[in-house]
């Protein structure tokens, strides 16, 4: 998947050493759920993300620079362990940030899902992460609750199919 200046792919095994480090990296990968893991969490991931795709047809993307094929992270849609839905993901090196590629990269990822048929994508944040919180509030999407994990406070922001409107799910049933 190409943006203007990005070139999204879905991550493969020839991504793994990329992965490994950035999934290592504090600055990178510290306020994902369960934060940097090790390069055998990393590869076993990977394997679960190829699965994922083949099962779904979406997951997660290797983003790259079109100008010159660096790699500057992953975004995606992935199904949350909590039950909570399909959620947005996206998590860059520090370097490539304040230029707008996490907002280019997660705008072409949930406008993907959107377009494969998701209704209603998720994201969750720290509360304190002000700049994932930006991103997605750039993107559109709405606080919708919040709950604690592991001693933090969660924001859950969502995202519904254009046609739906910005009608919230608590709405829809009604509530």
């Amino acid at each position: 998947m190409r943006t203007p200046r990005l070139v999204l792919r879905p991550v493969g095994h020839g991504h793994l050493a990329e992965l490994v480090a950035l999934k290592a990296d504090e600055a990178a990968f510290g306020l994902m759920l369960h934060g940097v893991r090790t390069p055998e969490r990393s590869e076993q991931e990977l394997r679960e993300d190829i699965a994922f795709w083949a099962a779904r047809g979406y997951g997660t993307w290797a983003v790259h620079r079109a100008e010159d094929d660096a790699f500057l992270g992953i975004t995606g849609l992935m199904e949350r362990p909590d039950g909570r839905g399909v959620a947005l993901r996206f998590a860059l090196w520090p370097w490539s940030r304040g230029k707008g590629y996490a907002r280019e990269a997660a705008r072409a990822a949930l406008d993907f899902g959107h377009r494969a048929g998701l209704r209603r994508i998720i994201a969750v944040a720290r509360e304190s992460n002000h700049a994932s919180r930006a991103v997605l509030a750039d993107l559109g999407l709405r606080d919708v609750g919040n709950f604690e994990h592991q001693g933090h406070s969660m924001l859950i922001l969502e995202s519904l199919s254009p046609s739906l409107g910005f009608q919230h799910e608590s709405q829809e049933k009604g509530a």
